[in-house]
């Protein structure tokens, strides 16, 4: 049985905006969050030497965007990067790259006849397990 989670509408509006404001470039990020919500999309420097067909999120900014999370009381909910030319999943070099086990790894697919496609993924160096994502609404309050 896969596992699933909820991503707000505005936080998928914004991955998928960055990913088209950088079509020919894969873009990367962390997302923050707290209690299982995703609340802060970090968006961090692809430092990888072929941006176009990989990602390495900058150590400076990461750095930056983890301490950011701890100040505004957040845990590392999500790393996303983008695929320009590629279905959204995890490729080899992906699969390599893997430091954080336990995170869930966003794709966003540029790939698709005018139709982004975004895909959660939990790696690690032998397996890779799509996780369900679902669509939600923000809530600002507990409803009755």
């Amino acid at each position: 049985m896969s596992e699933q989670i909820a991503i707000s509408r505005k936080i998928t509006n914004q991955l998928l905006h960055l990913a088209q404001q950088s079509p020919d470039q894969e873009v990367c990020g962390l997302l923050g969050g707290h209690q299982g919500i995703a609340r802060t999309c970090y968006p961090i420097s692809n430092s990888a030497e072929t941006p176009q067909q990989r990602f390495l999120l900058d150590a400076t900014e990461q750095i930056a965007a983890m301490t950011q999370m701890r100040e505004c009381g957040e845990q590392l909910f999500a790393i996303y990067h983008s695929h320009p030319n590629a279905a959204a999943y995890p490729s080899i070099h992906d699969r390599q790259l893997i430091g954080y086990v336990d995170v869930l790894h966003l794709i966003i697919s540029l790939n698709t006849q005018g139709i982004l496609e975004m895909r959660g993924f939990k790696i690690d160096e032998k397996t890779t397990q799509e996780v369900l994502l679902e669509l939600s609404h923000e809530h600002r309050h507990a409803s009755n």
